[in-house]
């Protein structure tokens, strides 16, 4: 009897499951009903403590009528921000594996998909600005979440996390100084507008939208975990195609044998999965 109450109550879970994902797809046009189920458990019950509801049937019927809960729940279900420089390994592939990629091309540019914010955009405009292939590209870097996008569009960091990460950054192999790249005002920061006006914002589902451009390079490196079998395949078949024959790509996750156009990449060798499309 035990066990049957407990396959009972796991049903109910997901199909409380289903019918909030089915909610928020066409309530508000968001579509988490292909990600990683495991994932999705772990952030809706995040989701629960943080709304002080017992049940997804009650934090879908808050978010149907509560726009600001609504809009919790989709930053709660967003990429975590990252923090400037938060991986020192990663920046300095981007020195050794991006910035020499892109050098040869006569005007790239690279595609930041589902990206964690402005920890992650600035960082890649410090690091190519510093490798000197800023100033001949363009970054676009795109979130499914379109309150998001609107705020980093003007977005500012306290000083003390730009303070943070000097250590970060000289340890990415930086020779110069952070804050040279920054403005500060009343104890907040924010990238020149040199660089800024590198970084282009908008608005993009990898898991509805169409490739909308071609690029030099790609990195995805905080969305891929979190997509089930079917729509991971789907983004890595947008990706080649919008991926230019010899641009780059990097990844949260190596490629499989048995992934979408897996044979059209060679490896660069290193940490975190960066392939150069061959084919």
């Amino acid at each position: 009897m035990a066990w049957t109450g407990l396959a009972a109550g796991l049903a109910v879970e997901e199909l409380e499951t289903e019918l909030l994902l089915e909610a928020v797809f066409q309530r508000f046009g968001h579509d988490f009903r292909a990600w990683d189920r495991a994932v999705l458990r772990a952030r809706l019950a995040q989701a629960l403590r943080a709304h002080g509801v017992r049940t997804l049937s009650g934090l879908q019927e808050r978010i149907l009528h509560d726009g600001a809960a609504a809009a919790r729940l989709l930053r709660q279900l967003a990429p975590a921000p990252a923090a400037l420089f938060d991986n020192p390994g990663h920046a300095a592939r981007l020195r050794a594996v991006l910035a020499p990629s892109l050098s040869g091309w006569p005007l790239p540019r690279v595609w930041v998909a589902e990206c964690a914010g402005i920890g992650e955009a600035w960082t890649l405009a410090v690091v190519l600005a510093e490798e000197g292939v800023l100033d001949r590209l363009d970054i676009h870097a795109t979130l499914a979440n379109e309150e998001l996008v609107a705020q980093m569009q003007d977005a500012w960091l306290p000083l003390s996390h730009l303070e943070e990460a000097h250590a970060r950054h000289a340890a990415s192999g930086a020779a110069g100084a952070l804050m040279a790249h920054f403005e500060v005002r009343d104890g907040m920061a924010r990238l020149r507008a040199e660089l800024r006006r590198r970084i282009t914002w908008s608005q993009y589902s990898l898991v509805t939208d169409a490739s909308f451009n071609e690029f030099q390079a790609i990195v995805c490196c905080h969305a891929l975990a979190d997509f089930g079998p079917v729509l991971r395949q789907r983004v890595l078949r947008l990706f080649h195609d919008s991926l230019a024959r010899f641009g780059v790509l990097c990844l949260d996750r190596p490629l499989a044998v048995s992934d979408a156009h897996a044979g059209a990449y060679q490896a660069i060798a290193g940490e975190r999965p960066w392939y150069k499309r061959v084919g």
